[in-house]
C-alpha cells in the first residue's frame, strides 16, 4: 500500500452528451416529432465507467487518440460537466489550465487584462501588483502591455494567459495540451516550469498528445479510447500502449498488435547493473502476428533523452519470415556511457510501407554505476543483431 493519500478518486464514471439530430423551430414540430416517435437527438457516451486514483504528489498523464474523451474527463474532474453516473471525489482546490485565456477581453489592454484575469483567480489588486512585472517578464510582451488585447496575435494572448495563469494558487493543477503554447523559446520557459512542478511533487494532471512529455514528466499515465480505460499504471507502458493504437493497422485492442515483445534478458547477468567496459548482450524473445516482413531497431534513452538509436544497416535486422516466435540476440558495446539508468526502447517499422507497426518503450532498464567521462549527447554507439532460432537467418 502506497502511503500517499488520493486527491482524486474516479469511480465507475458515466458522462453522457444529447447530440441534437434535427431541428424543432416550433411545438407544431416537437409535436409531430413526439407522434412519429422521433427522438430529435442521439447519445453520446464519451465516458463510460472509468475508475482510477491519483495520489498527493502524482504527476499523471491522461493520453489517447483524439475523441477517446480526455478533455471530457478534465473537464468532469474539474467539476465543469456533471457525471451522469458514477462518482468524481476531490480532496483539495482545483486550478484548471483547460482553455486559456476565458475571460479576456479584447478591448481592454494588456495590462488591463492582466488585473481582470487576476480578479477572476481570486488575488487581490495588491497582490497583482506584486507580481505583474514577473507576469511580464515570463510573457516577454514588455512593448506591449498597453495595447489593446485584439491587436494582438493568437501566439501573444496564449503566451500572456499561461503567464497569469501559473500563478494561481491549488493543491491540484489540470492542464490540457498547455505543452503547445508559444514559440520554441516560450515552450522551454514552460518546460521548466513543468520539471519545476515535478520537483515539488506538486499534484498535476495532464492531458497531452505529446509520448515524450508523458516520459519525462509523469510518474503514473492513463490510457483510455473509445471511451474506457485501457491502461493506467507506468507511463512508459502507457506511452507505448498509445503508439501501438495510433501505428498499428490493427489499432483498438492491445492484444491484437501485430508484434509482441514478450521478454528482453541479459545473457549473462541478472542484475542491470553495468561498467563501461562491459558490452549489453540481450536476449529478446518476440510473438509476431503479421505476414509483412519487418524490420526491429532499438534507440537508448538517458533522463528522458534519445542519446543513441539505430535505423538501418547492422544496427537492425530484417525478420522476413515474421508469423511466430522469434528469439534474438542485440549487443550494444557502451564503453562511451556515462553512468546514469537507462531504458533500451525497440521499434518495429513494415518494410513494405517503411511505416511503424509497433513499439515496446523501456524493453529493458539497465544502470552504468561508473564512467569514463565520454558522453556528451547523442553518438552512434556499435551494435550487432543476430537470430537464436532456426526460423529465419535473413539479415
Amino acid at each position: 500500500m502506497s502511503d500517499k493519500s488520493v486527491v482524486v478518486r474516479v469511480q465507475n464514471l458515466t458522462k453522457t452528451f444529447r447530440i441534437p439530430i434535427e431541428a424543432s423551430s416550433g411545438i407544431k414540430q416537437k409535436l409531430v416529432n413526439l407522434l412519429q416517435g422521433r427522438k430529435g437527438y442521439r447519445n453520446f457516451t464519451p465516458l463510460d465507467n472509468l475508475s482510477f486514483e491519483i495520489e498527493e504528489g502524482d504527476f499523471f498523464g491522461i493520453v489517447g487518440r483524439n475523441g477517446s474523451g480526455k478533455s471530457t474527463l478534465l473537464k468532469t474532474i474539474a467539476g465543469i460537466y456533471t457525471p451522469n453516473s458514477g462518482s468524481v471525489d476531490v480532496a483539495g482546490s482545483l486550478v484548471p489550465f483547460i482553455e486559456l485565456g476565458v475571460g479576456f477581453n479584447p478591448e481592454l489592454t494588456g495590462r488591463e487584462n492582466v488585473f481582470l484575469n487576476g480578479a477572476l483567480l481570486g488575488f487581490s489588486r495588491q497582490e497583482m501588483e506584486n507580481m505583474y512585472e514577473g507576469i511580464v517578464n515570463f510573457a516577454e510582451l514588455h512593448d506591449f502591455m498597453d495595447e489593446r488585447l485584439k491587436n494582438y496575435s493568437s501566439g501573444m494572448q496564449v503566451r500572456l494567459a499561461f503567464s497569469i495563469a501559473i500563478r494561481a494558487r491549488g493543491d491540484i493543477l489540470l492542464l490540457d495540451e498547455v505543452l503547445a503554447v508559444g514559440d520554441e523559446a516560450f515552450q522551454q520557459k514552460c518546460f521548466d516550469y513543468f520539471r519545476e512542478l515535478k520537483e515539488k511533487r506538486h499534484t498535476v494532471i495532464l492531458v497531452t498528445h505529446d509520448m515524450g512529455a508523458v516520459k519525462q514528466y509523469c510518474n503514473k499515465a492513463l490510457l483510455i479510447d473509445d471511451s474506457r480505460v485501457l491502461y493506467v499504471g507506468d507511463p512508459f507502458e502507457a506511452a507505448s500502449r498509445y503508439s501501438m493504437l495510433m501505428f498499428s493497422r490493427d489499432s483498438g485492442d492491445i492484444s491484437s498488435q501485430p508484434i509482441i515483445v514478450s521478454s528482453v534478458k541479459d545473457h549473462h547477468r541478472s542484475k542491470p547493473h553495468y561498467t563501461p567496459k562491459d558490452t549489453l548482450d540481450l536476449d529478446i524473445v518476440l510473438e509476431s502476428n503479421t505476414d509483412l516482413p519487418f524490420r526491429c531497431a532499438y534507440s537508448i534513452m538517458r533522463d528522458g533523452v534519445i542519446i543513441t538509436e539505430a535505423n538501418s544497416g547492422n544496427e537492425s535486422i530484417l525478420v522476413a519470415e515474421p508469423r511466430g516466435r522469434h528469439r534474438l540476440r542485440l549487443k550494444v558495446d557502451i564503453s562511451d556511457f556515462n553512468s546514469g539508468n537507462y531504458s533500451l526502447n525497440l521499434s518495429f517499422d513494415d518494410t513494405h510501407s517503411m511505416r511503424m507497426v509497433a513499439y515496446r518503450f523501456r524493453a529493458y532498464n539497465f544502470i552504468i554505476s561508473s564512467s569514463n567521462g565520454k558522453y556528451g549527447g547523442f553518438f552512434k554507439a556499435d551494435s550487432q543483431w543476430e537470430f537464436l532460432d532456426d526460423k529465419d537467418k535473413t539479415n
